[in-house]
């Protein structure tokens, strides 16, 4: 399964996409991986969860993300939740580019039962294949 969190700068992406992980990774029997372009916020996850930071492996495109992801889930066949947050901080493509690897994100995730969580950056209406995943909208506080 995916679930994407598609939203403007500022409102609350990240705050919720750390609430969940927490919160799930109480009741979760498998492991958890964060992945973020900084480590601002790895102080905030329960030390359960394997924290990733992008910011120095240079991922310049959406195939090169989908292998990362596919390295992970090798690595530990474990795995039942990943969080990944600001995809397009992490990836520096356009938004539109992103419907590819959303697609073949959703066929791996379904096919191993994985749950995938994303956040996304978007000051317009969000795209409409994004819509699919968008499974509610976050409100600025």
């Amino acid at each position: 399964m995916i679930q994407v969190f598609c939203n403007k700068r500022g409102s609350g992406k990240t705050k919720e996409l750390i609430s969940l992980a927490n919160r799930n990774v109480l009741t979760e029997k498998g492991n958890s991986v964060f992945i973020d372009d900084d480590s601002r916020c790895m102080l905030q996850l329960d030390k359960k969860i394997r924290f990733i930071s992008t910011s120095e492996l240079e991922l310049m495109s959406y195939d090169s993300m989908y292998g990362f992801l596919c390295g992970i889930i090798s690595e530990d066949y474990d795995i039942e939740n990943i969080y990944i947050d600001g995809l397009c901080n992490i990836v520096n493509c356009e938004i539109e580019d992103a419907a590819h690897l959303l697609y073949r994100l959703e066929e791996l995730a379904d096919r191993l039962g994985i749950n995938v969580y994303i956040s996304i950056n978007h000051e317009n209406e969000t795209p409409d294949f994004i819509k699919k995943y968008n499974k509610y909208e976050l409100v600025a506080n």
